[in-house]
């Protein structure tokens, strides 16, 4: 059996960094907002190249305190991907705010450059730009239309931890400095993972990255003395200490990732099915290795009958969910073609070469009648 992602076998290289990372957590006697915080803050922020990192306690929140922080008035518009997963979009409307979606490029299914601009109205305030499965949005077009029209952006990159960007000035830049600010989710089963929820928001903006130390914190920066009506989403002090554990071995993880990808990338070799694009495999971090078929759940049936385990990101677009049934009659065909058509083949730095070998094999077998 080579299940979708063993966490237990991810974290086992970690396991005695984190046992001492932890004990050393408990032993502090300082459990909220210390010094373990405080240091993954200074060092994830100079791995992205930022001023400032202000951990919370999960991705969405990272997100939704952002667009709250930015104080647009009720009913203000934001881009979204129509090809992403929910929480993108809920962090918009639990700002109190307006998705306006927009489709994906169909090679790489991220967010359309070309289609943004006629979605753009009056009211419109902010781009979400999610950097699905691992890659970097177009940005520099999206910076561009952002500045036209004067638009903040806000950088999505819970599936993007060490991915890089190569902008037409010939400058390499890390995810988390593309934008006005970035949402992190160091979700578990992200290539930065935690053993729990824990979140981060990065950005050069120092007075946006108070507020946001203030609204994680119950609106305080002063205990007992309330700026703004806030939250309580504090990054942890032990996931903290966990993610400073991970953190120096992220770039090593990404290169293996890379490996693997390449031997997907030559080894499938079934006509019927769409590989990802692999025109920046050493940019991209490879969260996930998203393939395509038509007769996409039938392939995964046929893997699992094979002991290999799979899992489709995502089945049913946010704008078909019942949480949003107010857009579930608007039309978006690429979107939904993706969302019937995905499927997440094994990818983790676990994984071995004989392994993904043995996927490559079983996907090459599959021809249904």
């Amino acid at each position: 059996m080579i299940p979708f992602l063993e966490l237990s076998r991810v974290n086992q290289p970690h396991e005695e960094r984190i046992r001492l990372a932890m004990n050393r957590v408990m032993e502090s006697g300082w459990y909220v907002l210390g010094r373990e915080v405080s240091a993954f803050e200074e060092q994830f922020a100079r791995l992205c190249g930022v001023r400032q990192c202000i951990g919370v306690g999960n991705g969405l929140d990272a997100l939704t305190l952002v667009l709250k922080a930015w104080n647009f008035p009720p009913g203000s518009e934001v881009i979204v991907p129509a090809n992403t997963y929910i929480a993108s979009a809920l962090s918009v409307t639990l700002a109190g705010l307006t998705p306006v979606w927009v489709e994906p490029d169909p090679h790489t299914y991220l967010l359309d450059p070309a289609r943004i601009e006629a979605a753009i109205t009056s009211r419109t305030k902010a781009i979400l730009a999610v950097h699905l499965y691992g890659r970097c949005c177009e940005m520099d077009p999206i910076n561009t239309l952002a500045q036209q029209h004067g638009l903040n952006i806000l950088e999505d990159a819970a599936q993007a931890h060490g991915a890089l960007y190569h902008s037409a000035t010939s400058v390499t830049r890390l995810a988390g400095s593309l934008g006005d600010a970035s949402g992190w989710s160091f979700y578990p089963s992200k290539n930065l993972g935690a053993l729990g929820d824990a979140g981060a928001v990065t950005t050069n903006d120092d007075q946006l990255a108070d507020r946001l130390r203030a609204l994680r914190n119950y609106g305080s920066i002063q205990k007992y003395v309330n700026e703004y009506p806030g939250h309580n989403s504090r990054l942890d002090e032990l996931q903290a200490a966990v993610l400073s554990a991970k953190l120096p071995f992220l770039a090593t993880e990404n290169a293996r990732r890379r490996t693997l990808v390449r031997l997907y990338l030559t080894g499938i070799t079934n006509p019927a099915v769409t590989l990802p694009p692999a025109d920046r495999i050493d940019l991209d971090v490879w969260h996930l290795f998203v393939i395509r078929h038509s007769r996409r759940d039938e392939l995964r049936a046929f893997l699992s009958g094979r002991g290999i385990g799979t899992e489709i990101h995502y089945p049913i677009p946010p704008h078909r969910q019942e949480a949003y049934a107010a857009y579930k009659h608007q039309s978006l065909p690429v979107s939904e073609q993706l969302h019937r058509e995905v499927l997440s083949l094994p990818l983790n730095p676990a994984l071995t070469d004989e392994e993904v070998r043995y996927i490559c094999d079983a996907v090459n077998q599959f021809a249904p009648c």
